[in-house]
This record gives structure tokens, C-alpha cells and sequence, in this order.
């Protein structure tokens, strides 16, 4: 069945007789996700979110564009394990401004960047990006956009309750037996105020879990992945509808408005 809103399966004809109005760019990352879940799980759940919330806003009138999903997300703290593949912030960056240039060129005025990994923050990027005319740039975490506490016991932060209950979900094939996964158990930082979460400091990976997995997979199903996943879409299908009617140039509003 077509998919007018997935780039990738449209030919130039139908681009060139569509007025879109916004254009979506999914951003996973390749990386090891505990013994049971493949190394593109985040690919596989960005591309899912994004299309399925493209496909309702589309049913609500909105033109949007689902670009392909950009595979390599920042993995800085997980080089000492085999094919977790880095990109620098820095390389991202110039990655997210070519595309940006070229979209802007081409008249697209509106971008959301759909993160897929927890590794990848475009907040920076986006405030240099800011001044380029004619185009308004947004970035959501799609994982955090609903509270996760009503539809799992524990989320987890990679490769838990969360994550795999929404593979069990979209891509069962892809998902090892439970008993074949680790615990998820996280080794805490001696700083306590990392611990206690005001301050910060990045992860290395093989030093905080010995499957790198951080979150409890065992009570995961894919019934709570579909229930999480249909809130998500929504939500982010009701952001695109109301972002395509955005008129960038009058993107603030009065308190009293």
C-alpha cells in the first residue's frame, strides 16, 4: 500500500505535486542493546514512531515528509565495544547542518528531528543552526514525549522494560527469548551528586553494565509496547498537525493568547 509520507518510497512526481508541510528526520544510532535486542533497535523504533505519526497526522491533513533515518547516533563512551558505531557530536552536527542547507534551499520551512537514542542532544546543534532563513527546527525524544511510568513497572534507560516491550511489539523476529537476557543492572557512579542527578558527567559503557543493558527486561510484553507506542503517535501526530499550521515567522504567542 503507498506511503506518501515516507520519502523514501515516493517518486519525484508525487514530491513535485505535493505541497509538504513538514519534513520529519529519524535519528537512531547502532549500538549493543543488552544480549536479546538487535544492534539497530534504535533505527527500528525510530522508523516505526516516525511513520505511524506521520500516517495519522497525514489522515488529518497534514503533508509530511518522513526522511530516512540517519543510523549512527554519538557512541563516545562505547568504542571498546565491537561495531557500536560513533559519530562525534561534532560530525553530527555538520551532518544535521548539510541537511538543514539543503532542505531550507529547497523551501522547506519546517523541521523535526525524531531522536531515537539517548546518546544523540541536538539542542546545542539546533541553537547554532537557528539563524539559517526560512526554516523553524524542533527536536523530540520520542521515548519521553508520553510518561512511561503508567504503561511499565520499570522503563529502564537501554534496552529494559521500555525498549523491549516495544520490539516485542514491531519486531518480534528480532527479539531473543527473556531468559536469554541480562539483568540490566547498572554499576552508580561514586559522585553523588551524579547519582542524585544535578551533575552530569558521560557513561562508559562497559563500566556501568556487564550486558550493556541499564533496566530490567524480564517483565517486558508486547502488549505494553503496543498500548506505550499508540500514545506516543498520537501525541507526536497531534505536534505535526499543529506545527504544519505553524506560520514560522509568528511562531510566539502572549500569555493571554
Amino acid at each position: 500500500m503507498p506511503r506518501p509520507w515516507i520519502l523514501a518510497e515516493t517518486n519525484w512526481k508525487a514530491v513535485r505535486d505535493t505541497a509538504f508541510d513538514v519534513a520529519v528526520l529519524p535519528w537512531g544510532a547502532t549500538e549493543a542493546h543488552n544480549y536479546h535486542l538487535p544492534y539497530a533497535t534504535d533505527v527500528i523504533q525510530c522508523d516505526h514512531v516516525a511513520a505511524e505519526a506521520a500516517r495519522l497526522a497525514w489522515e488529518r491533513g497534514a503533508r509530511v515528509a518522513v526522511l530516512p533515518t540517519v543510523p549512527f547516533g554519538v557512541q563516545a563512551g562505547q568504542l571498546d565495544i565491537p561495531f557500536c558505531l560513533n559519530l562525534n557530536p561534532s560530525t553530527q552536527a555538520l551532518v544535521l547542518r548539510d541537511l538543514v542547507m539543503a532542505l531550507a534551499g529547497q523551501g522547506v520551512r519546517r523541521l523535526v528531528i525524531l531522536n531515537g537514542h539517548g546518546g544523540n542532544d541536538f539542542r546545542a546543534m539546533l541553537r547554532e543552526l537557528q539563524p539559517v532563513p526560512g526554516i523553524f527546527l524542533c527536536a523530540i525524544n520520542w521515548w519521553n514525549c508520553v510518561d512511561p511510568r503508567p504503561f511499565f513497572a520499570a522503563p529502564g534507560d537501554h534496552a529494559g522494560e521500555l525498549e523491549t516491550s516495544v520490539m516485542m511489539h514491531i519486531a518480534p523476529d528480532l527479539v531473543l527469548p527473556l531468559e536469554e537476557a541480562g539483568d540490566g543492572s547498572e554499576r552508580k557512579s561514586r559522585l553523588a551528586g551524579v547519582r542524585e542527578g544535578w551533575a552530569w558527567a558521560p557513561r562508559r559503557w562497559t563500566a556501568i553494565s556487564s550486558d550493556t543493558g541499564v533496566g530490567d527486561p524480564s517483565q517486558s510484553a508486547a502488549e505494553k509496547g503496543a498500548a506505550f507506542l499508540a500514545a506516543v503517535t498520537e501525541r507526536i501526530s497531534g505536534f505535526l498537525v499543529e506545527f504544519a499550521s505553524l506560520d514560522p515567522d509568528d511562531a510566539y504567542q502572549s500569555e493571554a493568547s
